[in-house]
């Protein structure tokens, strides 16, 4: 969406850790609206980057601007109003049943000493109903299955009614049928609400089917940056993931996808 407004710019991002260089002259954006997957191979840094965005990293050189301003000069309440961040693995073991967990992503919307309202406990509805995890609605979220835990985490970022979400692999542990439906709804968050979607994930199948735009990271830096078009070819993927991967055609999304390669046969 070139037309659009500018949510986020980062600027020559680079993070040290340890004395290890995890992120190195980073740079993108994002406009208002879109729906963009970064990718890239195990501790390529792609986790470290969405903390950084979310100020959970705060010894990084370079600029993080959202909206224009400087993450340094946002307060975080003011970046959870409009921001809502899902990690990996998030609740695992949370001592709240789910409709409570889901409550408090409502806090930056709360003025001190209001308890939650009407339009708090409508938003939490329609979190779960949208997740379909109503029937989780009184289980404790520590007794959770993963892949129930991912949606309820899911349902919170939702119930934030944040413009910007950053997701970090929301499909892990989900199986066929809850992946589909979750990318559906995201999608249509996307397209239908105008939400804009930075998402980490391992699919690049997923990733080019869902995405308008795709980044890459490979050792800390940008790797890539384009539309799926670009990315689905074998030498900007093995630039990316050292690696020959096999393509063939998508039956009906006119994109290459990624096939398994057969292991090969025991000596």
């Amino acid at each position: 969406m070139p037309d659009a407004p500018v949510v986020l710019r980062v600027e020559n991002l680079s993070l040290t850790l340890g004395g290890k260089a995890i992120l190195h002259n980073v740079s993108f954006h994002l406009h208002g609206g879109e729906y963009v997957c970064l990718v890239g191979a195990n501790g390529s840094g792609k986790t470290t980057l969405l903390r950084c965005l979310i100020g959970y990293c705060g010894s990084y050189t370079g600029r993080i601007l959202w909206w224009g301003q400087c993450r340094s000069t946002i307060s975080q309440r003011y970046l959870a109003r409009r921001v809502a961040y899902v990690p990996q693995g998030e609740g695992r073991s949370a001592p709240f049943s789910v409709v409570d967990f889901v409550m408090l992503a409502r806090y930056p919307h709360w003025d001190l000493f209001r308890s939650p309202g009407p339009q708090d406990r409508q938003a939490v509805r329609r979190a779960l109903q949208l997740t379909d995890s109503e029937h989780l609605a009184e289980r404790v979220v520590g007794s959770l299955s993963g892949g129930e835990r991912q949606r309820v985490c899911l349902a919170a970022a939702l119930a934030q009614e944040a413009e910007v979400l950053l997701l970090d692999e929301p499909t892990t542990f989900l199986d066929y049928r809850h992946q589909e439906d979750l990318r559906r709804l995201l999608t249509r968050f996307n397209r239908e609400c105008g939400v804009t979607i930075l998402a980490v994930t391992h699919d690049l199948n997923a990733a080019v089917l869902s995405g308008e735009r795709v980044l890459a990271l490979r050792d800390g830096q940008l790797a890539f940056q384009g539309a799926p078009t670009e990315l689905m070819c074998p030498d900007v993927l093995k630039r990316i993931y050292a690696a020959e991967l096999i393509l063939t055609p998508h039956p009906t999304a006119q994109l290459p996808m990624v096939l398994p390669s057969v292991p090969g046969e025991l000596s």
